[in-house]
């Protein structure tokens, strides 16, 4: 599905990808970790082609849905008028399935400023999803959000990747714990891992905190 090979990201002469390679595949949801100014949201955006390699090669086939770290919302407008909106800029006929997909039923009707951020969350997390998109990339999807949304952001995420690729990046270990079958650690601009988590629990913080100093 993404294919990056030895991709390189200059800001200026500031190096912020050093060779990244990565290969994902259908089924996979990849956490992606590492300290502020690693790399994670770079390497995101290159993916989504907001921004271009300095070096290197990118593949990615199919469709991709995203929700940023800042959800883009309207806040004045209804969460059904919302979903109209960016249905109709991505060519889909229908977005109630999406809506109860994702558990918005109950607040359709509402204006998005009203909505909890857990909900502003699957407004986002809804709209992302829109085109049924063979790829998710999530930057930091439960950030702000209380246990129990956390929670129910998790259990939808396990839920969308049985036929999906999905990339979320985190700084809760415990989610990448959680919901995770792959696990890639950035550390300044380079991959330092890149496998299967680990199967003991605070294994993934354990691997974190010897591999990032």
């Amino acid at each position: 599905m993404i294919v990056l090979s030895s991709v390189t990201k200059f800001f200026g002469k500031k190096l912020a990808l050093n060779k990244v390679n990565l290969k994902t595949k259908t089924g996979e949801i990849v956490g992606f970790l590492g300290p502020n100014g690693a790399g994670k949201t770079t390497t995101m955006r290159i993916i989504l082609s907001y921004l271009e390699p300095s070096f290197g090669q990118i593949s990615v086939k199919g469709s991709i849905g995203y929700l940023p770290e800042n959800n883009p919302l309207y806040p004045e407008m209804r969460v059904a008028e919302y979903l109209k909106f960016i249905a109709d800029i991505k060519g889909v006929d229908d977005f109630l399935e999406t809506v109860q997909a994702v558990g918005l039923q109950e607040v359709i009707a509402s204006k998005i400023e009203d909505l909890s951020r857990g909900f502003k969350q699957r407004v986002g997390l809804a709209a992302a999803l829109l085109g049924n998109p063979d790829i998710l990339i999530l930057d930091e999807p439960t950030s702000g959000l209380d246990p129990l949304e956390q929670d129910k952001i998790k259990i939808l995420i396990k839920k969308l990747a049985k036929k999906k690729t999905i990339i979320f990046s985190t700084h809760i270990l415990s989610e990448v714990e959680a919901v995770a079958n792959r696990l890639i650690i950035l550390n300044k601009g380079s991959i330092v891992y890149d496998g299967v988590k680990p199967k003991a629990r605070g294994g993934v913080e354990k691997l974190f905190k010897k591999l990032v100093k």
